[in-house]
């Protein structure tokens, strides 16, 4: 079967949903509430530590082996808990605008908890579902749409929602974005459950193998370097866009124009990308992907320097609208590769025996620094100004890439995604 015969499939379309699904309630979290607590003017330290209500993401794999050994009673292992955690983000999210970030500011903090824990046990149930979906030859190709479909879903609450909130009170505007759930859980009542591998018998079972397994595999040195290989590797990336859509706004540039130019800017770049970085994957193999995305994402945080260094803006033209769309775009090129590679490597990483407990662990390393990090990131902009904040970002992304000389050689002849 040739790639694009490949793309064509049911399994390769149940992937577009898995990602949009994942992706809607991330974004709301990074681009929307950041959008909307800053417009009701609040400031950039406190909008900077809610980057803390991330840590679910961070420590989703504590519960994870509770959904591999337990099942909810309808739809199966991986439907089941599919369809609960979908119907909790959508009334979450519907709830959130309700409340005034002016008055309720705490109330806010705990949905948005709420909203992160749902959503990172969505994100559990959905990788281990399309790793037992997918078979070996699929693998690269299918995250890579996962994660097009994940940037898409952005669009929602970093795009349309910002521009209806222009018009709309923000009520109003949470429950729309809210909807957009539906058609994730249509796509869980109507797909089939996966019998990959069998449940693990015992909760000490789902528990202790799958860490047992990764250590054992190739010993601790290795362990460890592939562990902080995953924390370092999108480090400097993440941070420069933890307070992406703040920066745009103290640059001078209205809540219509980041709807329309930054999020669709980044759209494109990111979708193509992320599909030739799927398709370039099964050619050149994962190690070397993970090197030529790496110096890509690197790269696109210069731009964003160059543009802090211009300051603000007076006057939004044309030529100012493109500096953000050409900075977006690169941006938005570095991710779409970096991170259709570092799936590629998580997945490969995880044994089929323990899905959902090893993904979660691995994706939750690779949201600690995005965590962590992200919270300083309004304190570090109000005291060394954005320019400087973004040459920062830019050394922190080399660890990463020099531990892949460790972790993923680039003259190591690894299996290509094809034969994996």
């Amino acid at each position: 079967m040739t790639v694009w015969e490949q793309l064509f499939t049911k399994r390769m379309l149940i992937c577009v949903f898995t990602g949009f699904a994942s992706g809607l309630p991330l974004f709301l979290l990074f681009n929307l509430l950041p959008a909307w607590l800053r417009s009701e003017q609040v400031d950039l330290k406190t909008i900077g530590l809610f980057a803390l209500i991330q840590f679910p993401y961070t420590w989703k794999f504590l519960w994870s082996p509770f959904l591999d050994r337990y099942a909810v009673p309808l739809l199966g292992r991986r439907r089941g808990w599919m369809l609960l955690t979908q119907i909790g983000l959508l009334a979450t999210i519907a709830a959130m605008g309700g409340f005034s970030p002016t008055n309720d500011l705490a109330v806010i903090a705990w949905i948005a908890t709420l909203l992160a824990v749902l959503s990172a046990t969505q994100d559990i149930v959905l990788d281990a579902y399309r790793r037992e979906l997918l078979n070996d030859v699929e693998m690269g190709l299918g995250n890579a749409i996962h994660v097009n479909a994940y940037r898409i879903a952005g669009l929602v609450p970093g795009s349309l929602s910002l521009i209806l909130a222009d018009i709309l009170p923000w009520s109003t505007v949470f429950i729309i974005t809210a909807l957009f759930m539906l058609p994730g859980m249509a796509m869980t009542l109507m797909v089939s459950e996966p019998h990959r591998a069998s449940p693990p018998k015992t909760l000490r079972e789902a528990v202790v193998e799958p860490f047992h397994e990764f250590i054992t595999r190739k010993g601790w040195n290795s362990a460890l370097l592939v562990l902080a290989f995953l924390l370092f590797y999108k480090l400097g990336d993440s941070m420069c866009t933890a307070l992406a859509t703040p920066f745009y706004l103290d640059m001078g540039f209205s809540k219509t124009d980041i709807g329309l130019i930054a999020k669709n800017a980044g759209l494109w770049p990111s979708i193509i990308g992320g599909m030739l970085g799927g398709l370039w994957m099964v050619k050149i193999g994962i190690n070397r992907a993970l090197w030529l995305f790496g110096v890509v994402q690197v790269v696109s945080i210069f731009g964003f320097a160059w543009l802090a260094s211009k300051g603000h803006f007076e006057v939004i033209g044309v030529a100012e609208r493109a500096q953000l769309a050409i900075v977006i775009g690169l941006e938005a090129l570095g991710v779409g590769l970096g991170t259709v590679a570092f799936v590629a490597f998580i997945a490969r990483t995880t044994h089929p025996a323990y899905t959902a407990t090893q993904f979660a662990l691995f994706t939750s390393l690779m949201a600690i620094p995005r965590t962590f990090a992200n919270a300083a990131t309004g304190w570090l902009v109000e005291s060394m100004g954005w320019t400087m904040f973004f040459l920062l970002c830019a050394v922190l992304a080399i660890p990463g890439m020099l531990l892949l000389l460790k972790v993923a050689p680039w003259g190591e002849k690894q299996h290509n995604l094809a034969n994996h």
